[in-house]
């Protein structure tokens, strides 16, 4: 709102005249140029507006407006604002300028004109109109699978913005959501990068991410027997997909192996690989694989064993029960329940 000096009398609106009367009469003589009745002038925050006004040499007396507020009179500016000013080009325009638009200068602008025979205004309603900008949004969060989730993204501007959801990975489709984005049961493969907009098309879109880390307990992905002669190396591999990663550990029947003489274990990320650097008739037999994590157990066997014994090299035998259940059974076994 452009705030100027307070006039002698308090009812502007009420006539034009009066007001006109305190004009100084040295202002060059013109009339209005009625484009339309009222106009609307829509411009962006931060941009410099114009709001037309022309005249001819019929006037006596002409002023701008703002509300109830004189800018100028004549020539006169009674506005303290110094990013308004005048536009006149030659003697037919007396056009307004505002620099640096802000939301507090929205509303009516008349330009009034005085003839010999009548008052006239003109009416113009300035819009300002402001980019979407996301304020607040969600943290990076990581969660359970199955957990319920919900993803705030709030953002203001005029128009108001339209928010919308993407996941980045692996398709990024959109998603049902505005504000808040609600996941119920989230899955390993929700899990990502999540992408909110906001966007009036007022200018660019604003745009901010937010990342989801899903945990959930190992599962068996791969696991490679081997097939080796006496005298070579053998090779036993397990991967596992777990978040967060597993550890892992390697057993011989109930006995744990560690890396010793002629044993390697490597884990890089969820793989394990065990090497045996010079098998014997000893090393033969069935091995498993353990990888843990905070969320669950999981366990493989796997088997080194001779050519020509018909077993296939990737046919692993995977067992999809926690660590308990296995001992729990080999202890049945043994006591022959």
């Amino acid at each position: 709102m452009l705030v100027g000096r307070r006039p002698c009398w308090r009812q502007l609106q009420a006539s034009f005249f009066r007001l006109l009367c305190l004009i100084p009469t040295g202002f060059p003589v013109r009339s209005v140029d009625m484009q339309r009745a009222t106009d609307n002038i829509t411009i962006r925050q931060g941009d410099t507006a114009v709001i037309r006004c022309y005249v001819d040499d019929k006037v006596s007396k002409v002023a701008w407006l703002n509300r109830s507020n004189i800018i100028f009179a004549g020539e006169d500016k009674w506005s303290l604002d110094p990013r308004v000013d005048l536009v006149n080009k030659g003697q037919l325009e007396y056009s307004l300028r505002i620099q640096k638009v802000d939301v507090y200068d929205e509303g009516s602008y008349t330009c009034s004109i005085q003839t010999k025979q009548q008052s006239k205004t003109s009416n113009v309603h300035l819009i300002v109109q402001v980019p979407a900008n996301i304020y607040k949004v969600s943290e990076d969060i990581t969660v359970n699978e199955g957990s319920n989730v919900t993803l705030s993204c709030l953002a203001n501007g005029r128009p108001d913005p339209s928010i919308t959801w993407r996941l980045l990975n692996p398709s990024a489709d959109s998603l049902d959501g505005e504000e808040y984005l609600d996941i119920s049961g989230i899955m390993r493969n929700q899990a990502g990068r999540y992408e909110c907009k906001a966007s009036n098309d007022v200018a660019t879109p604003d745009v901010k991410y937010v990342n989801v880390v899903v945990n959930y307990p190992p599962a068996i992905k791969n696991a490679k027997s081997s097939e080796t002669q006496v005298g070579h190396k053998g090779v036993l591999q397990c991967d596992m997909v777990a978040v967060p990663k597993p550890e892992f550990e390697w057993y011989r029947d109930d006995k744990r192996l560690s890396n010793a003489q002629g044993i390697s274990i490597q884990i890089v990320g969820t793989t394990t690989v065990l090497m045996i650097s010079n098998v014997t008739e000893e090393d033969y037999g069935n091995y498993t694989c353990v990888a843990t994590n905070k969320l669950g157990i999981q366990n493989a066997s796997l088997f080194l064993y001779r050519p020509g014994t018909g077993r296939d090299l990737n046919g692993a035998s995977c067992l999809s029960q926690s660590l308990w259940l296995l001992l729990a059974s080999i202890t049945c076994l043994l006591f022959k329940c």
